[in-house]
């Protein structure tokens, strides 16, 4: 956001009554809430609400954990996620119809600890696939302040460019490091092979 608004000229100043950092200009409002994550929804609530502005022409730019860094997406509505900053805001505006641009970081090895995973600084490569990823997005803005919503989307989704996280990175080099196993003699019974070919495919979550 602050990008946007060095190139658009706008500058970003803190609101203590919207508890944000602010900035407007003739079409629109920048608005970077300064709280904790669970309570994203409260600027974003007394901005709206004052202004009369409706949840369709909010845009809301979040992390992604289930896209791996490089990924950028546009969509309008939909599900939370378990990501506390959406939720906030769903709720307080009493709908799920805002836009969402959805910047990918990956996944964690471990799934519990996705919190602390945003906050860590990412590798080299992963930073210049999200750094990216955030241009692309850039570049489709005049499109969504248009409201030609599919226009932006089309553009921005046949541009990704992302890269294995370093999570699925360690795991894939920790998994080749593994010595082969000895195939049991069993093993060529039909039942052992189909056991086989399922520890290989593995099972859907």
């Amino acid at each position: 956001m602050e990008r946007f608004a060095l190139a658009r000229g706008m500058a970003l100043k803190k609101d203590n009554h919207y508890q944000a950092l602010v900035a407007r200009d003739a079409s629109l409002w920048l608005v970077m809430p300064q709280t904790f994550m669970n309570a994203s929804g409260r600027a974003v609530q007394m901005l709206a609400g004052f202004f009369k502005i409706p949840a369709e022409e909010i845009l809301v730019v979040h992390d992604e954990l289930d896209f791996p860094p490089g990924t950028a997406r546009i969509k309008q509505g939909g599900g939370i996620s378990g990501h506390n900053g959406l939720r906030d805001i769903s709720q307080r505006l009493g709908s799920h119809d805002y836009w969402r641009l959805r910047l990918g970081v990956g996944r964690p090895a471990d799934k519990d600890s996705g919190a602390d995973y945003v906050l860590e600084k990412p590798p080299a490569e992963e930073r210049e696939a999200i750094e990216g990823a955030i241009a692309r997005s850039l570049e489709v803005v005049p499109q969504m302040l248009e409201g030609d919503m599919q226009a932006a989307m089309l553009k921005l989704h046949s541009q990704d460019k992302p890269v294995a996280p370093k999570a699925e990175t360690k795991k894939a080099e920790a998994k080749k490091a593994e010595p082969a196993a000895q195939p049991k003699a069993e093993a060529k019974h039909e039942g052992g092979l189909k056991g086989f070919f399922k520890g290989l495919t593995g099972s859907k979550k």
